[in-house]
C-alpha cells in the first residue's frame, strides 16, 4: 500500500485536549489517515489541576506538555492557531493564521469557554479560570492586591483588597475556596507579617442549595463541613448579579466589599462560524449521533465538552462535561475511525463513569464513584482523585512529571512560586 500522505484521508483536529489528544495519539499510526492538529496554545495542559498554578501551588510547566513533544516523531502535522470559520460545503477551515485547510473528516474538540450570561460587568471585572493564561494573570494580581494591601493604611480598604469573593460551588470554585484558605492560614502571615489572616474573607456564592450540586448528599455534606472548617463563608441559594466599584453584589440585595471576584458559575460551547444554530443546543452544545458525528454533517465529529447527545440510555440529557467522557470519546472515535478505513460499521459511544471529585485543600478530597454508588472522603478521596486523573494522562512521561511536581508541592506546603511576572515588562521599553 502507498502510505504517502496523498493517499490519506486527511483529519483536521481543532483542539488538543483531553479529547482531541487522546483521538489524534491513538490514530497516527493508521495507514489510511494523516491528521493535523489545529490548537491556539502550543502545549496541552492539564485542566484538573490549573486552579493550583492560579494559586501559586504548582508552577505552570508542572501541567504543561508541548504539542511538538508530544507528537514528536508521529504523522501527525501540529499548527499554532484558532479556528476562525468553517464551511461545511467545501470541507475547508479559515485559521486565525490565515490559512485554510481542506479536510476529508473534520474532528471538533475545542471545549468550552466561560460563561458570563451577557453580564458585562461581570465579564470585564471578574477573574475567570479556563487555562494557563487565566491563572498565571489570577496568581499575578492577587499578589499584587496582597502587595497593596500590605502598604494600605485604610483598614477598610485593605480588607477589600484581601477579601476574595468566588462565583459558583462546583469542583472549580471548591478547590480554589479551599486552596485560598489553606494560604491563608499557613502562608499568609508567613510572607506579609504585617498583615491580619484575619481580615482576609473568602466567600464563595452558589445558586444553588449545595455545594456541588450534581454530587450525592454525602458529598454536599463533606464539602461543606470541610470548607467551612477552613473558615470559608458559604453563601447558598444565592447568586452574585453585579461587580463593580468594589461592590459584589448579590441576588438577595446584600453586598460584599472587595476588589476580588473570581468567576466559575458556568461554561458555554466555542462556537465556531459555519456550524448553523439549529445544529446546536443548550450552552453551545453541538447535536451528535451516538457515534459522536455531527446530526447535520457526515463528515464532522464532535468529542469531548462540545457536542451533545441522546442516544446513551444512561445519559438521556446529554453526557457531563467532565474530563473522563472527553478521554473515553477520544478513545472511541479513534477505533471508530480504524473500523471506518477497514469498510466495518461504528461502534456507539458509552460512557463508563469512574466517578466525579473535587480537592478541597491540601488534606481532603470528595469522590462518588461509579454513579454515585460509592463515596470517598478524605486521604481516601485524595487518591481515587489522583488515580483517576493522574493515569489519563497522555503517555508515561507526563504521568511520572506531573505526579512528581504534584507530590513535591503537596508535601512542601508552602511553595515559592507567588513571584509576578509582566509579560509586558520587555528591557527596550521606557
Amino acid at each position: 500500500m502507498n502510505n504517502s500522505i496523498e493517499n490519506k484521508k486527511h483529519v483536521v483536529v481543532i483542539g488538543g485536549g483531553f479529547s482531541g489528544l487522546n483521538f489524534v495519539t491513538r490514530l497516527y499510526k493508521s495507514p489510511d489517515y494523516h491528521i493535523t492538529l489545529v490548537d491556539k496554545n502550543n502545549y496541552n495542559y492539564f485542566t484538573p489541576l490549573v486552579y493550583q498554578v492560579a494559586t501559586g501551588f504548582l508552577d505552570p510547566s508542572s501541567i504543561t506538555y508541548p504539542f511538538r513533544k508530544i507528537l514528536k516523531n508521529k504523522d501527525v502535522t501540529y499548527r499554532m492557531a484558532s479556528l476562525e470559520r468553517i464551511n461545511p460545503d467545501e470541507r475547508s477551515v479559515y485559521l486565525s493564521d490565515g490559512g485554510t485547510l481542506k479536510y476529508d473528516y473534520l474532528v471538533l474538540a475545542a471545549g468550552t469557554k466561560t460563561n458570563f450570561f451577557g453580564n458585562e460587568n461581570i465579564q470585564t471585572n471578574s477573574f475567570s479560570l479556563k487555562g494557563i493564561d487565566d491563572a498565571l494573570y489570577i496568581r499575578n494580581e492577587m499578589v499584587k492586591k496582597l502587595e497593596k494591601a500590605s502598604i494600605e493604611n485604610d483598614p477598610l480598604e485593605r480588607k477589600r483588597l484581601m477579601t476574595i469573593v468566588i462565583a459558583g460551588g462546583g469542583p472549580t470554585g471548591v478547590e480554589v475556596a479551599g486552596m485560598l484558605a489553606e494560604m491563608r492560614k499557613y502562608i499568609l502571615q508567613k510572607d506579609y507579617p504585617n498583615l491580619n489572616p484575619e481580615e482576609q474573607e473568602i466567600y464563595i456564592v452558589d445558586g444553588s442549595p449545595y455545594l456541588l450540586q450534581p454530587m450525592s448528599d454525602k458529598t454536599h455534606e463533606a464539602a461543606y463541613k470541610a470548607l467551612d472548617k477552613l473558615g470559608v463563608r458559604i453563601i447558598l441559594n444565592t447568586q452574585v448579579r453585579g461587580f463593580k466599584d468594589g461592590k459584589v453584589e448579590l441576588s438577595d440585595g446584600e453586598f460584599i466589599e472587595t476588589h476580588n471576584l473570581l468567576w466559575s458559575a458556568g461554561v458555554t460551547s466555542n462556537i465556531f462560524e459555519g456550524i448553523p444554530q439549529t445544529a446546536m443546543g443548550k450552552g453551545g452544545r453541538i447535536f451528535t449521533d451516538a457515534y459522536c458525528r455531527s446530526k447535520d454533517y457526515e463528515n464532522i465529529f464532535v468529542i469531548g465538552d462540545m457536542g451533545v447527545q441522546f442516544d446513551d440510555p444512561a445519559y438521556p440529557t446529554g453526557h457531563p462535561q467532565l474530563a473522563q467522557p472527553a478521554i473515553q470519546q477520544g478513545k472511541q472515535l479513534a477505533k471508530n475511525f480504524k473500523r471506518i478505513a477497514e469498510g466495518q460499521p461504528m461502534k456507539p459511544f458509552s460512557y463508563f463513569d469512574r466517578g466525579e471529585m473535587a480537592i478541597i485543600g491540601r488534606r481532603t478530597a470528595v469522590a462518588d464513584l461509579f454513579k454515585h454508588k460509592l463515596h470517598l472522603g478524605g486521604l481516601l478521596g485524595l487518591l481515587s482523585w489522583l488515580f483517576i486523573h493522574i493515569v489519563s494522562l497522555v503517555n508515561y512521561n507526563n504521568i511520572i512529571k506531573t505526579l512528581y511536581n504534584w507530590a513535591v508541592a503537596y508535601l512542601t506546603r508552602d511553595q515559592a512560586l507567588r513571584m509576578i511576572f509582566r509579560s509586558g515588562n520587555r528591557e527596550n521599553k521606557a
